[in-house]
């Protein structure tokens, strides 16, 4: 097997490990600032493991931005996990690029096409389709939480894109330790969590997690941008599909059709800037 086909493998096995993150979630019986905090504490000890040696921690402005922004991530994405549906948590943080394109003008001055205001307006008609089932008061607090892990990842894109030389492991490193700062408090004060839930933390942090994103770092430096793109696909489409066969949850119709709008959306604006670029013809 070819190196590019051993990437795109592994890669696709990194999209799925990432889609078991809602029903990992829903499973472990603990406060969702409890599950942040002991799933980055883990996840960070095994990324620092795996990169020690290439790590660069100075505290620079866009390395401090991007850690925060990663670290609201981790926060809200858990949050919007246990408040509304897996399927409304990890679609509406598909809404990042909105913010992106919102957002890059002001912050690294990149003029924002026609063609990026067409998909800023498809995914917010998307995310208005979230909110048009029968939500509960908690399950609305969960959409707009999730509506708020896509901003988070937009700060971090957004500062990664300011910060080139530093280094993005690093940065998602510092992460987690912010979002384990901020949970373990919480996981402390839980009642003692059983031998089950202690497991689910441990695949959350050492694997879902940790595992997880070295193969991505090794697997995106082997692939062309629109192959990984494509396969990336595969964590909004698994992650509702593995917790309606595990938990039970099924997102609402509407929901379902946000959710068809939204990924058509990011994922044929992403296709169009990789492949816009790209003159050679290079196995993906």
């Amino acid at each position: 097997m070819s190196q590019p086909a051993r990437a795109a493998l592994f890669l696709a096995v990194t999209a799925l490990l990432w889609s078991t993150g809602g029903l990992a979630i829903k499973l472990v019986p603990a406060s969702p600032m409890a599950v942040t905090g002991g799933r980055s504490a883990l996840a960070a000890v095994v990324l620092v493991a795996l990169f020690r040696g290439r790590l660069d921690f100075r505290p620079t402005r866009a390395f401090v931005c991007a850690a925060c922004g990663y670290a609201g991530l981790l926060v809200t994405n858990v949050i919007a996990t246990k408040l509304t549906t897996a399927a409304n948590a990890i679609l509406l943080a598909y809404t990042a690029p909105v913010y992106v394109a919102l957002l890059a003008p002001l912050v690294l001055g990149e003029r924002t096409r026609p063609a990026d205001w067409a998909f800023v307006a498809a995914c917010v008609g998307g995310m208005a389709l979230f909110f048009l089932d029968r939500l509960s008061a908690q399950g609305l607090w969960g959409n707009l939480v999730a509506c708020g892990t896509g901003f988070c990842y937009a700060v971090f894109t957004l500062a990664m894109r300011a910060g080139r030389g530093g280094s993005p492991v690093s940065a998602v490193i510092a992460g987690h330790g912010l979002a384990a700062a901020l949970g373990l408090p919480f996981l402390l004060a839980e009642p003692p969590l059983s031998g089950t839930a202690w497991l689910g933390l441990g695949y959350l942090g050492l694997v879902q997690q940790g595992v997880s994103l070295a193969l991505y770092v090794w697997c995106i430096k082997r692939l062309r941008a629109l192959s990984a793109i494509c396969i990336m696909t595969l964590e909004p489409i698994f992650n509702p599909l593995f917790v309606a066969l595990g938990y039970g949850e099924l997102p609402g119709p509407w929901a379902v059709a946000g959710g068809i709008v939204v990924i058509a959306a990011a994922t044929l604006r992403a296709v169009g800037e990789a492949a816009r670029p790209r003159t050679d013809t290079g196995a993906a």
